[in-house]
């Protein structure tokens, strides 16, 4: 079995519940007594205890190969599982269990080997050992099934070039730097597990010596000391329990059943004292009530998986933090909570029926995936661009594979074999292509260095135009010509990448000083522009005039400004406007003067599309304007017989003038324009 199928192996069936001998011998007494705290319990227990079998000893003496660490086997798995913790003790939900659940996954299988080390080292530094199996797990997955595929190419490469088996070696940096990783996780993830069962057993002497401490109040109840005072020890060694921690889960049943036995001598010694037993049968009434109505609650839970773990939670409180009710509540109460929890295991095998349907589907999709692969590789591409397109699509379909999600189990392996042997067979027709192809390759090397000696000989040249449209049409013939022998690749590309940096980089130069040549304009045109606003006309028609015209064209000498301001042109506009109303101009005559200005700064700029553009512009208003006189001439056909002083009338004759008005000024534009070309 390959290690990538290894590692994305899991167990989709939920546990089953197993019995305790203890539990059992626990039961046959009861079958011929009342009902009991301890048969309640027994009952709980039977829901709740998951399928792990007890484990006391994890591997610590973990081989590894000298090439790669191998996979841990299911032995070992067995052995030291993520959810150790779980087999352990009876807290499966633990902090670590949480963490686990809150630490995001990537699809593993698209990072690559250098990011899947990126991930590792992350997992190792910011989360706990025991909380990250499954994330480790998938990412050494991932990173063998991409370090095998290398090694694979590689070695077809090496005895395609004459080479002999048996002298093949593969040695990656990167595969040395992962295995350092994974050996420094087991090593944590070891020590953490020894350190948990000293733990476990500590905890374990703790309660055991609480029984005892349970085990003596009985004989304080017959001596001096006041029923008060021994209540609240009673109290004490239930709050001190409740603190003790897990155990290992062995002996979990065991003890506990010896400490609620000792709980129920307690309360029957305290028959005599009804009040204090009665009080805290209706506290723990209270308390397993309101934990029926969470258990109810979470069967409308959507999130199966959530509502179960919840669940696991509140079986420990009604185990361990909360004590026997009256006798005349417990069935009922228990029944309650039975029927809660039947709903939720319900709820969670069909989510798992439903899982293994998912995973089935999953199977379909990468069979048609792998068929793909496989008829794509039956029918090799004849040329280079064929090729590149076949690359493309298997590219993609290998994508695809990886984000398909998980098959079931027993497909897991044969899956991915499949995938792996037609991945190989087209990598295998794609390699024996371009081994034939250097005869192709130095054809485009000579290609290209056409194109570097253009791009050499033009990277001097003053015409700007005419030689940014060559570098963009020899860049993009560059990326058409295809691949180049790899010795003579490097040296090639960056000759002409020298050749056509040099260009534009002393073409931004002189845009640069352009810029700032045109800033130094912006701020000769704001003082012209002060200047013309403060201007006091003589009241000389002829000199006043004069005087403008003198100022527009010292406006148009002075250059052009950033594009970014060029909204000044606007504010100069507007004065002017409102000079040529002091002057008593026609409408036509300053729009006139106000064109001869705009048109002398695109004639200056030689932009031929700005005046094509502005000659468009012009063309179109002037056929406008003659359609709304049409227009309007046909409107008034409506009038005949209607007298000429008529408002309505006398309104339309007068948009009539006023359109002929601006139709005048749009063809005197026209016929300015006319002249440039």
């Amino acid at each position: 079995m390959s290690e990538e199928n290894k590692a994305s192996k899991i167990d989709n069936k939920p546990e089953e519940t197993v019995e305790n001998p203890q539990l059992k011998e626990t039961k046959k007494t009861a079958e011929s007594t009342p009902v009991s705290q301890d048969q309640e319990e027994v009952q709980e227990n039977e829901l709740t205890t998951e399928s792990i079998d007890v484990i006391q000893n994890a591997k610590t003496d973990d081989s590894d190969d000298d090439d790669f660490i191998e996979e841990d086997t299911d032995e070992e798995d067995d052995a030291d599982p993520a959810d150790l913790d779980a087999a352990l003790n009876e807290d499966s939900e633990d902090e670590s269990t949480a963490e686990r659940h809150s630490i995001p996954k990537k699809e593993y299988e698209t990072l690559s080997k250098e990011d899947l080390i990126k991930e590792l080292k992350n997992l190792l530094s910011n989360h706990k050992v025991q909380a990250i199996k499954e994330h480790v797990t998938e990412i050494r997955a991932a990173f063998i099934a991409k370090f095998e595929e290398e090694q694979e190419e590689a070695k077809e490469k090496f005895l395609e070039d004459g080479g002999n088996i048996i002298d093949f070696r593969y040695y990656s940096p990167l595969k040395k730097e992962f295995n350092s990783l994974y050996f420094e996780y087991r090593d944590k993830r070891n020590h953490y597990y020894q350190n948990l069962r000293k733990d476990l057993n500590a905890n374990l002497e703790t309660r055991n010596a609480l029984i005892e401490e349970l085990k003596e109040l009985k004989n304080e109840l017959g001596g001096e000391e006041s029923i008060n005072a021994t209540f609240d020890k009673f109290k004490d060694i239930q709050d001190r329990w409740r603190n003790s921690g897990n155990i290992p889960r062995d002996r979990y049943n065991l003890v506990w059943n010896n400490y609620h036995h000792h709980i129920e001598n307690f309360y029957d010694f305290l028959h005599l004292n009804r009040e204090f037993r009665d009080k805290d049968f209706k506290e723990n009434l209270d308390k397993k009530l309101k934990l029926i109505e969470q258990a109810e609650e979470l069967a409308q839970e959507s999130d199966v998986n959530r509502a179960f773990k919840e669940l696991q939670m509140l079986h420990k409180i009604w185990k361990e933090e909360v004590g026997p009710v009256s006798r005349e509540y417990r069935e009922e109460i228990w029944e309650k909570f039975s029927a809660a929890t039947h709903n939720i295991h319900e709820s969670r095998q069909e989510y798992f029926k439903n899982i293994d349907k998912v995973y089935e589907q999953n199977l379909e999709e990468k069979e048609k995936v792998i068929a793909a692969i496989e008829k794509i590789a039956a029918n090799p591409a004849t040329s280079h661009n064929g090729w590149q397109k076949q690359m493309k699509e298997v590219n993609a379909l290998r994508e695809n594979f990886f984000k398909i999600g998980k098959v079931p189990r027993k497909a897991n392996e044969p899956t991915w074999k499949s995938f792996k042997q037609a991945t190989r067979e087209f990598n295998h027709n794609k390699n024996g292509f371009y081994k034939n192809q250097k005869k192709e390759q130095y054809e485009n090397l000579q290609k290209k260095m056409e194109l570097v000696q253009i791009a050499e000989d033009n990277k001097d040249n003053e015409d700007v135009k005419v030689t940014i449209d060559l570098m963009k049409r020899i860049q993009s013939d560059w990326k058409k010509i295809g691949h180049v022998p790899r010795k003579d690749s490097d040296k090639v590309w960056k000759r002409f990448k020298k050749a056509c940096n040099h260009f534009f980089d002393r073409l931004h130069a002189e845009k640069k000083e352009v810029l700032e040549e045109e800033k130094g304009n912006l701020e000769e045109k704001v003082a012209l522009l002060d200047k013309v606003k403060t201007i006091e006309l003589t009241g000389k028609h002829e000199d006043d005039l004069k005087t403008i015209k003198e100022l527009i064209k010292e406006w148009k000498d002075t250059g052009r400004v950033p594009h970014s301001k060029k909204s000044i042109e606007q504010d100069f506009n507007k004065v002017l406007d409102g000079l040529f109303k002091k002057l008593d101009l026609t409408r036509k005559e300053s729009e006139l003067i106000k064109y001869d200005n705009r048109v002398a700064a695109m004639a200056d700029e030689d932009n031929n599309q700005a005046l094509n553009k502005e000659r468009y512009f012009i063309t179109k208003k002037i056929d406008e304007v003659k359609a709304e006189i049409n227009q309007l001439e046909n409107n008034l056909g409506f009038f005949q017989h209607v007298p000429d002083d008529n408002p309505m009338v006398k309104e339309v004759h007068k948009n009539i003038a006023e359109h002929k008005k601006t139709l005048e000024i749009w063809k005197a534009k026209l016929k300015k324009l006319k002249s440039l070309y």
